[in-house]
């Protein structure tokens, strides 16, 4: 859902409305921190859905322990996401490099503490992973409010916060609901596994391949999340041929990238297994998916920078449905009949991904191709354009032209052009200058 502030940081950033950048950041906090709860339920009482599904119910009991360790981590998430892009849609970025790499060293440390010296196991690495979300927190919460980089976007809480919630939400259910998709299904076929013959060796190779596609997604993701920034901004700035400039930079980037790490992958898929398993039957599975790895490698670099510029743009219901046809009427259909009813087991499930991410893939590339960037930056200063001059700010929604100063606002319905608002403003403080005149020289 924090993908959100994506769009309306960024694009209120690029319009130099820096006050609401701080606005929305608050409403987002007050958002996720409210949905945290019904989202703790299902964690507390994993132990009895899981079973419903057919997993073992030793394996629930564990996991509904180890998800309960975990909810302080969901509370500190709620503030982490939207200060991590708070600072990204101002391309503050080398606080929160320095922040990671200052928690990477921390989670090593405690994780090893917790689970080996302590003998806490898995309730170990959950504590580790709480302290370091929250330490996070604490760092990133310390910079923003200190640093002269925010200076001008750092705000008090206002009211404006809690009317902005309706606003955060209209973006960032479709946000999550964007990303949420694909991965559930990744998940579900992961879980589907585990009804397969042989189910502990489906399930073992099913869970690598998705650990390596999540570990190489956060470096798509970046490229995605800089396309995000650089769009919002220029489209908020009202440069429509600079963020195509962006989105095509950022696709190359994410091309080179896809071509060097599938290949990579590819020729040491014989072997690859080993970082994971000392199994000599799960290692020759794995090598067996590889070739389908790199595949999901070269869609999700693809489809990770592409969904960061819907994010940019506000397309997120658009990358919603998308992401529902590929992956739900398409990925788990074919995942499903390939790994059951054609046998090819856990190789058939992930082909179902891999047809799902290049469903994705295609309609993203083709309505990000077919875009007419120049209407799009329109689009966007419709929503919010801002002129400053002086002390005079005017404003435009889809309905209405206001124009003022603080207290006193003009109000100018159905007014298209700012240039009307702002000369009818211009004479009437010349009318209230000239009576002011002719008062104190007793002309009137």
């Amino acid at each position: 859902m924090a993908g959100a502030l994506e769009t309306l940081c960024g694009q209120a950033y690029g319009a130099e409305q820096y006050h609401k950048l701080g606005t929305y950041t608050y409403s987002a906090i007050i958002s996720l921190v409210m949905i945290c709860p019904p989202i703790c339920l299902p964690w507390i009482f994993m132990d009895k859905l899981l079973p419903l599904i057919g997993q073992d119910p030793l394996i629930s009991h564990e996991a509904c322990k180890y998800s309960i360790w975990l909810i302080p981590a969901l509370f500190g998430s709620a503030i982490l996401k939207p200060l991590t892009r708070f600072l990204q849609t101002q391309t503050v970025i080398l606080p929160m490099l320095l922040s990671s790499l200052l928690i990477l060293f921390f989670h090593t440390t405690a994780c090893w503490t917790f689970i080996f010296k302590l003998e806490l196991g898995y309730k170990g690495a959950a504590l580790a992973f709480c302290l370091s979300i929250w330490l996070n927190v604490f760092l990133l919460g310390f910079y923003v409010k200190c640093s002269s980089n925010c200076e001008k976007t750092r705000t008090p809480l206002s009211r404006d916060a809690f009317l902005g919630i309706g606003e955060f939400f209209r973006l960032g259910v479709p946000s999550a609901v964007m990303v949420c998709l694909k991965w559930w299904s990744m998940e579900l076929l992961t879980l589907l596994s585990g009804l397969l013959p042989n189910a502990k060796l489906e399930t073992s190779v099913l869970s690598i391949c998705l650990t390596i596609s999540t570990l190489h997604f956060t470096i798509p993701y970046g490229f995605g999340a800089a396309a995000s920034t650089r769009v919002s901004n220029e489209l908020g700035a009202g440069n429509p041929h600079s963020a195509r400039l962006a989105v095509v930079v950022a696709i190359c980037l994410a091309g080179a990238e896809a071509v060097i790490v599938s290949t990579s992958l590819f020729f040491c898929r014989h072997f690859l297994g080993y970082a994971y398993s000392n199994d000599k039957q799960v290692v020759d599975y794995v090598s067996i998916m590889a070739p389908l790895i790199c595949l999901s490698v070269i869609m999700d670099s693809l489809q990770a920078v592409l969904s960061g510029v819907a994010r940019g743009c506000g397309w997120q219901h658009i990358g919603a449905y998308i992401n529902l046809g590929a992956f739900y009427l398409c990925g788990l259909p074919v995942g499903a009949v390939l790994g059951f009813a054609a046998h090819l087991r856990g190789k058939g499930l992930w082909i179902g991904i891999v047809a799902g991410s290049m469903v994705q893939s295609t309609l993203l590339s083709l309505i990000t191709g077919s875009t007419n960037w120049k209407k799009q930056g329109l689009e966007v200063e419709d929503q919010a354009a801002v002129v400053q001059k002086g002390k005079v700010v005017v404003e435009v929604d889809d309905t209405n032209l206001v124009v003022g100063e603080q207290k006193d606002r003009v109000e100018v319905e159905g007014v298209q052009k700012v240039e009307v608002a702002l000369e009818a403003l211009v004479e009437e403080e010349d009318q209230a200058e000239e009576d002011a005149c002719d008062v104190s020289l007793g002309l009137r």
